[in-house]
C-alpha cells in the first residue's frame, strides 16, 4: 500500500552538508508529536559537496524523506517547484536548509491550515541578519511588494511557508517567485495569514542571497503585477501596448502621404518607414494578445516543469 501523508515538507539544499541531518532531525522532533503522517522532501539543488551523499544516507534510514536531485544549481524557486511537484501530502510547507527557520513553527502553521486558511505565511519578526545587506533590503522590497501587488506580506522573503496542496501544485513556479506566491495566488481569492515565526542566525556556512537578488525581485514584481492585472484577459493588456503605437504610426505614414500628394517634395522614405515601422509593431503585439487569450483558454499553462530536471527520487519506501 502506497504511504499517503498528511504533511509534505519540502526543503531545498544548496551546499548544506553540515545543516542537513540537523535540519532532518529538527523536523522529526517537531512534527511526531504532532501525531499526523508527514513526508520530508529534500532536494539538492546541484549541491558541490556532499549533500546528496549525506541526505540521501538519511533517506535510506528514514522511509519517510525522499531525495530530489538537480543535475546543476537552478536556484531556490525551481528547487522548491520540484519539491512540490513530488509532495503528496494534503499540506505543504517550505522552509530553507540552512536551519534559519525553526521546525517547532509547523505546528501553528497546521493550526491556521485548520482554521481555514489556504496559505500560511511566515513573519521573522526578530530576524537574524545583517541590518545593511538583508534587513533594510528586505524591508524596502517587502513594502514595495505590498503596493504594487495589493497583498501586506511583512516578510515575503520567508521561506516558511505552509499551502493548501491543491493550491499551490495549480501556480507556476519560476525565476525568483517563491517570494511571490500569495501575490500571485491572490487571483484565485485564497484566504492568507501570516504568523510571526522564530529566526535563527546562520550556524554553518555562507549565505547564498546577496543584494544582486534586487534586480531579478523588481523584474518578477513586473511579470507578478501584469499577470495579477491581466490573466484572464492578456488581448486587453497587449491591445493597450499597441493603440499608441497604431495612432502614432498612422500619423506618421499619414503626414508622409499627404507631403508626396500635396507637395512637390516627394515621398520622405525614412518618415514612410517610421510610420509603417510602427504600424507594424502594433500588428505583432494584438497577434501576441490573441496568441495570448488562445493558450489561456486552451487550459492550465506552466512555464516550465521542473520536475523533469530531477535525476533519482530516493525513496525507502515499499511501493503498493
Amino acid at each position: 500500500m502506497t504511504f499517503q501523508p498528511d504533511l509534505s515538507v519540502i526543503v531545498p539544499f544548496y551546499n548544506e552538508e553540515e545543516s542537513i541531518a540537523a535540519m532532518h532531525a529538527a523536523i522529526v522532533q517537531a512534527v511526531e508529536p504532532l501525531g499526523v503522517a508527514f513526508e520530508m522532501i529534500f532536494v539538492d539543488d546541484g549541491s558541490r559537496d556532499r549533500t546528496l551523499e549525506v541526505a540521501t544516507g538519511i533517506a535510506r534510514g528514514d522511509e519517510r524523506v525522499r531525495v530530489v536531485r538537480f543535475r546543476r544549481n537552478y536556484g531556490q524557486t525551481p528547487a522548491m517547484a520540484a519539491g512540490i511537484a513530488q509532495a503528496r501530502g494534503r499540506v505543504l510547507v517550505t522552509m530553507d536548509g540552512d536551519l534559519q527557520n525553526d521546525p517547532r513553527d509547523i505546528e501553528h502553521f497546521l493550526a491556521k491550515i485548520d482554521e481555514g486558511h489556504d496559505i500560511v505565511v511566515g513573519w521573522r519578526f526578530n530576524r537574524q541578519d545583517k541590518l545593511i545587506s538583508r534587513k533594510i533590503p528586505s524591508k524596502i522590497a517587502n513594502w514595495l511588494i505590498g503596493r504594487v501587488t495589493g497583498v501586506p506580506i511583512k516578510d515575503n522573503g520567508c521561506s516558511l511557508k505552509a499551502y493548501r496542496g491543491e493550491l499551490i501544485k495549480a501556480i507556476p513556479l519560476y525565476s525568483e517567485m517563491h517570494r511571490f506566491i500569495p501575490a500571485m495566488a491572490s487571483i484565485a481569492g485564497p484566504r492568507i495569514a501570516e504568523i510571526k515565526v522564530r529566526h535563527h542566525a546562520r550556524q554553518f556556512g555562507n549565505s547564498k542571497y546577496g543584494l544582486s537578488r534586487i534586480y531579478k525581485v523588481l523584474l518578477d514584481l513586473m511579470v507578478i503585477k501584469t499577470v495579477a492585472s491581466f490573466t484572464a484577459r492578456p488581448l486587453v493588456w497587449f491591445a493597450m501596448l499597441a493603440t499608441p503605437l497604431i495612432l502614432l504610426g498612422t500619423a506618421t505614414l499619414g503626414w508622409a502621404l499627404w507631403r508626396w500628394a500635396a507637395t512637390d517634395a516627394g515621398m520622405s522614405l525614412p518618415v514612410a518607414g517610421t510610420g509603417v515601422l510602427l504600424l507594424a509593431s502594433a500588428f505583432i503585439l494584438v497577434c501576441g494578445g490573441i496568441l495570448g487569450e488562445l493558450i489561456y483558454r486552451s487550459g492550465d499553462v506552466r512555464d516550465q516543469d521542473f520536475s523533469r530536471l530531477t535525476g533519482t527520487v530516493w525513496s525507502n519506501q515499499p511501493h503498493g
